[in-house]
């Protein structure tokens, strides 16, 4: 069981509290969740097998997984999962590894976690990312008809990612589309077995916690965006298969760089008054405005920093449609203008529609002033006076 182990491996009930914790805060579930997490962790051979795949991509989603301390990567294959298959980690190779990867699929049918790290290639070349004489197309199939659950993770497994960039020579593609079109999905087998952890790389902490909350419910967890885009989304739209404790809110929601985009203060060029003052990146590209991701929130490297908090834009890692796609320095698409809030708005003062033109626009003398009169708009009117 995992709290047994984690305990006979020096780790205090106190500290395997703390993971808990902080795993169940990153998923946004209540505080007394942790218990039933703690619960379920105390069962006998209750750790997920999981069977780890790569194709097409630099393995900087494992590097990033490998540089998380709490619980640190020895911890995560030791003692919280049964990692049965990991090229990058496992020490076997060749037939050996081959052999492992075959037992692991039959001894666990229909149980395990397939994580799949890669884009996959499907032109009919016979010689693109062949491993044991099998194409990666053969080998995702034969993994993924017995497995519990699909985990695309990063941008290359989610999208395709920089090798499906034009001319695309290997036809690489992204899970969700093999599913679909090679494996004959239904939307019902997706909506059930499949989930994507976009990024490049993914924040190591968003893999952890789905695979503690798989291994707790025994299911994936809520899927899709909190607000989402005006058009529905089909079943073939990325967006709507990631967990939505990690991907269900833009980053420029919670962004700590926000109220200078509402007030219209901009950096301009790397280096200037903006840029040291702390002012917002839109105007250097930041992809923020149309990103869905929880980086302002968690960040990276322990929580320690993360692009935007030093002065980098975002290049809309999560995003297909932005990464690789758009120039780093485009001007990003402002899909929520205004601050989310449960405000209810005051009638009959500015227009919707203002906030944005006065934050795009930026320089002007009278941004800050329109932005400023429009975030006012979503302020609660005062009080009566009892008296009265």
């Amino acid at each position: 069981m995992i709290e047994r182990s984690l305990l006979s491996a020096g780790i205090s009930r106190r500290d395997f509290m703390k993971t808990v914790s902080t795993a169940t805060a990153i998923m946004g579930l209540p505080v007394a969740m942790a218990e039933e997490v703690v619960a379920q962790a105390g069962k006998e051979d209750n750790r997920p097998p999981v069977i780890w795949l790569h194709f097409q991509e630099c393995t900087g989603c494992s590097e990033a997984l490998l540089r998380a301390n709490h619980p640190s990567i020895a911890e995560v294959v030791l003692d919280i999962i049964n990692l049965e298959y990991q090229e990058t980690l496992m020490a076997g190779a060749g037939d050996q590894a081959e052999e492992a990867l075959h037992n692991a699929i039959k001894k666990h049918a229909g149980n395990y976690i397939l994580v799949v790290e890669g884009s996959i290639p499907t032109a009919d070349m016979d010689v693109c990312c062949k491993i044991a004489n099998k194409t990666a197309l053969q080998s995702f199939k034969e993994a993924a008809e017995k497995a519990a659950v699909v985990v695309s993770l990063g941008a290359c497994a989610t999208s395709g990612g920089i090798v499906a960039i034009e001319p695309n020579p290997t036809k690489a593609k992204g899970v969700l589309e093999i599913l679909l079109d090679d494996m004959k999905w239904s939307e019902a087998d997706i909506s059930a077995k499949y989930l994507s952890i976009p990024g490049c790389p993914p924040n190591p902490y968003n893999v952890l916690s789905v695979i503690l909350y798989f291994a707790t419910f025994g299911k994936l967890p809520e899927k899709g965006p909190k607000i989402p885009p005006k058009n529905n989304l089909s079943v073939r739209d990325e967006l709507a298969h990631r967990p939505t404790f990690a991907y269900g809110r833009l980053i420029h929601e919670h962004c700590e760089r926000r109220p200078h985009f509402d007030a219209g203060r901009f950096v301009r060029e790397f280096g200037d008054d903006g840029h040291k003052n702390g002012y917002c990146l839109y105007h250097m590209g930041c992809k923020g405005p149309e990103t869905y991701a929880n980086c302002s929130i968690i960040h990276f490297n322990d929580g320690a920093a993360w692009p935007i908090g030093n002065g980098s834009p975002c290049i809309g890692c999560t995003e297909g449609s932005v990464l690789f796609k758009d120039s780093i320095f485009s001007l990003a698409k402002v899909a929520q203008p205004k601050p989310a809030s449960p405000i209810n708005e005051t009638q009959g003062r500015g227009k919707e529609s203002s906030v944005a033109q006065a934050a795009v626009v930026g320089g002007l003398v009278g941004a800050a002033i329109g932005a400023g009169a429009v975030f006012a708009t979503k302020l609660p009117k005062e009080p009566e006076d009892e008296n009265k």
